[in-house]
């Protein structure tokens, strides 16, 4: 494995073995169902991704540099990290799938009467909440 750049000293890691061996198999899954994101539409893949990048920089200097040095992986986790910001097709994405997901949930699942309108606000401060972020274009 060839480290083009360096991520370490962005890293905090715990004091505890325990801590950082948990943290290291929590973001060890979170990288799974981030990859399980590209090809199921339901499952988002940047937030396993974000969270994954936390708990490795909590862990692992190997696998956090893996992450964020990987060419299809990383760039969605260093414009994160390095700019606070998201493309267009992401804030595009995630409201689309908030969308679905909730209307979906809403019209087929959910059949106590109070909980509707609750989800669909929840929903709309979700959304607001993304298109606060500043968009920006991925970097390569």
């Amino acid at each position: 494995m060839k480290i083009s750049v360096d991520y370490s000293h962005e890293m905090r890691l715990h004091d505890s073995p325990v801590l950082r061996a948990l943290s290291w198999a929590g973001g060890t899954l979170c990288v799974v169902l981030g990859l399980l994101g590209l090809f199921l539409p339901v499952l988002p893949t940047t937030p396993f991704l974000l969270l994954a990048a936390y708990l490795y920089a909590r862990s692992s200097a190997r696998f956090y540099n893996w992450l964020m040095n990987h060419r299809l992986l990383g760039p969605y986790v260093r414009q994160w990290v390095e700019h606070r910001t998201l493309t267009l097709k992401t804030k595009f994405l995630a409201i689309g799938l908030l969308t679905v997901t909730i209307v979906t949930s809403n019209v087929f699942f959910v059949r106590f009467a109070p909980a509707l309108p609750l989800m669909a606000l929840t929903g709309i401060a979700v959304g607001i909440y993304i298109l606060q972020f500043e968009t920006r274009d991925m970097e390569r």
